[in-house]
């Protein structure tokens, strides 16, 4: 069984920053690439940041120069700093793992975690 964990949402003035932080657990055999997405209420899910296994990372647009990225390959853990948040950033994000298990070495397969809630207000 595998388990991502998100942690580090919450309110936030616009301007600030928050720090999510995303652990993966379980019988994981490798992880590919690690990511952040996004939903919205009443949008659908948009990717925010990729980062793969040796460290290359890929940004939506709407983050660029904003966000920033990064990963411990060791804890199994990647990273989303956000800073200077804009309403507009309000949303629950989702992080995503690209690995395989223990149990299914030879496929890679997607993984969730339960989502965690950025609310960007005054």
């Amino acid at each position: 069984q595998v388990q991502l964990v998100e942690s580090g949402g919450g309110l936030v003035q616009p301007g600030g920053s928050l720090r999510l932080s995303c652990v993966a657990s379980g019988s994981i055999f490798s992880i590919r690439d690690m990511g952040w997405y996004r939903q919205a209420p009443g949008k659908q899910r948009e990717l925010v940041a990729t980062i793969t296994n040796g460290g290359s990372t890929n940004y939506a647009d709407s983050v660029k120069g904003r966000f920033t990225i990064s990963r411990d390959n060791a804890k199994n853990t990647v990273y989303l700093q956000m800073n200077s948040l804009k309403p507009e950033d309000t949303a629950v994000y989702y992080c995503n793992a690209d690995l395989r298990s223990r149990g299914s070495i030879y496929y890679y397969t997607d993984y969730w975690g339960q989502g965690t809630q950025v609310t960007v207000s005054s």
